[in-house]
């Protein structure tokens, strides 16, 4: 384990991680440098190298301990459309509490674990929801776009500006209207097992 020569003390992933998520939220993706990092830490740059390869390898290690603070639904026997449901929510509450590291994770796939625990999760639930193996990475993707679709539009405003521009009452109350969105989504997979059939 690497010990900086100015603190003193060893310079550990977790720290690394925890502190570029801290500058994150308080400045955004873009401002994020592995210099401003290692100033934050004090340390020199090039002991931030002993533990991650690159920018990219920090955000995506910053991204796995953001996915470990969601609290996804247990393999309880709940019915899998409240498990849907919570799963959706969970994600959704990464975007609020660290929306520049959401929206870089959404343009920026490489930086997601596509075989961590919130995957797994999600395949569970659908395969519980009755989506054949054969359709499961499609139907996965189609809902995971559906969903981030709608966390995009309420992120930059779009909903409130809609709602503004139609005059429509409740509209811009954007957790009744996700709410609505999941229900259309587990409506979707409750259609019976025609859906699943390929055109």
């Amino acid at each position: 384990m690497a010990v900086s020569a100015r603190r003193g003390r060893p310079l550990t992933p977790e720290e690394i991680h925890m502190t570029a998520l801290r500058l994150i939220d308080a400045a955004g993706v873009e401002k994020l440098s592995m210099r401003k990092l290692a100033a934050e830490l004090d340390v020199n740059p090039m002991s931030l190298y002993h533990h991650v390869q690159d920018r990219t390898d920090l955000l995506r290690g910053v991204c796995a301990l953001v996915a470990a603070e969601v609290r996804l639904p247990p393999d309880d026997g709940a019915p899998w459309q409240d498990q849907l449901r919570a799963l959706a929510h969970a994600y959704r509450s990464i975007a609020r509490s660290h929306p520049s590291l959401w929206s870089h994770m959404n343009t920026h796939p490489d930086v997601v674990d596509q075989s961590g625990a919130l995957w797994v999760v999600y395949n569970r639930i659908l395969v519980a929801a009755g989506v054949p193996a054969d359709r499961l990475a499609h139907t996965r993707t189609a809902l995971f776009t559906f969903v981030s679709g709608f966390i995009t539009a309420e992120s930059e405003g779009l909903l409130a500006e809609l709602a503004r521009l139609a005059e429509l009452d409740g509209v811009d109350d954007a957790d009744a209207t996700f709410a609505v969105a999941v229900d259309l989504i587990i409506a979707g997979l409750e259609n019976g097992p025609s859906r699943f059939a390929r055109p």
